[in-house]
Order: C-alpha cells, then sequence, then structure tokens
C-alpha cells in the first residue's frame, strides 16, 4: 500500500517543495506526495539552488494552490504543514482519516543578508526538512502510525 502525503506552506515556493523532493527521494515506494501553498507564489530561486546542490532538480517545478487540490476531491493519508503555526491554521481541513502534522521552518522567503548569507540559511532550512523526512519515513513505516 502507498500513503499519499501532502505538504502544505504559504507559497508553495519552498519548505513544501523541499519535504515532497526529499520524500520522493527517500520515501521509496510507500509513498505518493505532492506539495501546495495556501497563496501559491513561484520558486524561490534560491531553493532551487540548493536543491540543486542535494541532487534534487526543482528549476521546472510549477506551485499549486492547496484550496483547488482540496476542491478536487484528493485524498490523503496524511497532510503536513511546514511553516509556522499561525500559518498553519490557515490550511483547510482534509475529510476522511488523515494524519495531521505540524512542522515549523522558517520561511526562506525572508531571509536576509548577503546572497551567501541567505544560501546558508536556506541550506540550513534544507537539512532540517531532509532530517524530518527520514524521521517521519521511520514513523510512517510503523503500522501503529496509521491507526
Amino acid at each position: 500500500m502507498k500513503y499519499s502525503v501532502l505538504f502544505i506552506c504559504i507559497h508553495n515556493s519552498a519548505r513544501s517543495q523541499m519535504a515532497e523532493a526529499f520524500l520522493r527521494k527517500h520515501g521509496g515506494d510507500l509513498f505518493v506526495t505532492e506539495s501546495a501553498g495556501i497563496e501559491p507564489g513561484k520558486m524561490n530561486t534560491n531553493v532551487v539552488r540548493v536543491m540543486n546542490e542535494a541532487g534534487i532538480d526543482l528549476k521546472n517545478k510549477s506551485t499549486q494552490g492547496v484550496f483547488d487540490i482540496y476542491k478536487s476531491g484528493k485524498k490523503f493519508d496524511a497532510v503536513i504543514t511546514v511553516c509556522d503555526a499561525a500559518n498553519a491554521e490557515r490550511c483547510p481541513v482534509f475529510p476522511g482519516n488523515v494524519k495531521r502534522e505540524a512542522w515549523s521552518f522558517a520561511d526562506p522567503s525572508s531571509f536576509t543578508g548577503s546572497q551567501d548569507e541567505i544560501l546558508e540559511k536556506t541550506r540550513a532550512v534544507r537539512n532540517r526538512i531532509e532530517e524530518s523526512i527520514k524521521a517521519f519515513i521511520t514513523r510512517a513505516g510503523n503500522i501503529s502510525y496509521w491507526i
């Protein structure tokens, strides 16, 4: 059985895209995954760059809206927000027996400083997201997680 997982953040331009990509990379055949934003924007070029450094190409990836997914009637086994708690509260509640998790990561679009400093902060978020994905895969591999 494959578990469907949706990652949500504000613009679907950074954190949710990274989480989706890492679950695809590390999750094997256990998962199908998507990502979406509350207010979809366009891909963050710094995220595209640091994900490329990790061997993942996001340069042609588009963003999508969570409410469009919700209206389409798609069902998910898990919905994970990767933005701050206040914005996570704005996400729709998906019907059915859905596991909900909230992971809080800094928004790369809010980073300031030199380009090198912004990239370093973005890499730190990327690395934290990858660690969280690996921990999620471990939890999700235990059937009691889904019950």
